[in-house]
């Protein structure tokens, strides 16, 4: 893969980087290594590997960023960084079946701005770039109040998991499952779905200057909501980013030290 030129992107990948290295080192494969040196030639080695493929599979998908243009089309470094995190630790714990695809929802755009981000994070594709929503309760045109509890009605930060389809009172919709504890992880009894909507559209953007809220779920445009759904349902990572320190700073998925590489 050709090296970027664009100072930007190299700022965002080395210390992202940093953060890879110095969490493996201090990882418990590692520290056991270090503190009682009984580790075998055929383990040490092993364990150069699997440092060389993290950094390997962070330096791979940070370039899609430049490569894919997802500035221009307004997706912060820091929604991709810590989606892409959070992605490999799901990946690694095996919580992702359906490995292809990382979605994000930036709520650091307006909603007026397309901030569904669809992406093969193996064909290095942009497949969806997008409208959603936000919880009515969350704010208007901008989403800045999170929360978990029922009846809310605003929208849960962090990491999803996308499960199966079903035909409700929204029609053709996606279950979510929350992965983070006291974040987001009443997503269930909530009802928390992606789904279509009327009022997610660009005419009321050009109206009212932002689109229309739901009760919490990421709703999206009815042109384009089954194909969505049919491409990240089964298993597939939602990650919904807003810039709140908070929930950045007690995330367990963003800040657990990666261990594992992506394999395949």
């Amino acid at each position: 893969m050709p090296k970027s030129n664009n100072p930007r992107i190299k700022f965002f990948i080395f210390p992202l980087l940093l953060l890879v290295v110095v969490s493996f080192i201090f990882a418990a494969p590692a520290a056991n290594f270090l503190n009682n040196r009984k580790t075998d030639t055929a383990s040490a080695m092993n364990d150069t590997a699997k440092l060389a493929g993290v950094i390997d599979s962070v330096s791979r998908f940070s370039i899609l960023y430049d490569q894919m243009n997802l500035d221009s089309l307004g997706l912060s470094q820091d929604a991709f960084k810590y989606g892409l995190q959070g992605y490999l630790n799901l990946v690694s714990n095996g919580a992702i079946k359906n490995d292809h695809i990382l979605s994000i929802v930036d709520f650091s755009l307006p909603s007026s701005k397309k901030r569904l981000f669809v992406i093969d994070v193996m064909t290095g594709k942009l497949l969806f770039n997008t409208f959603v929503s936000h919880g009515r309760n969350s704010g208007q045109e901008m989403a800045t109040e999170f929360s978990n509890d029922l009846n809310s009605f605003k929208s849960s930060l962090g990491f999803f998991v996308t499960g199966n389809t079903y035909s409700g009172e929204h029609g053709y919709s996606l279950r979510l499952e929350g992965q983070e504890a006291g974040i987001n992880d009443n997503a269930h009894d909530r009802d928390i779905v992606m789904h279509a909507a009327n009022y997610v559209n660009e005419k009321i953007i050009k109206a009212k200057g932002f689109i229309g809220r739901s009760l919490g779920c990421p709703a999206v445009p009815p042109s384009v909501h089954k194909a969505i759904i049919n491409t990240i349902k089964n298993g597939s990572c939602l990650f919904l980013y807003s810039p709140d320190t908070d929930y950045i700073s007690h995330s367990k998925i963003i800040n657990q030290p990666m261990q594992q590489p992506v394999t395949g």
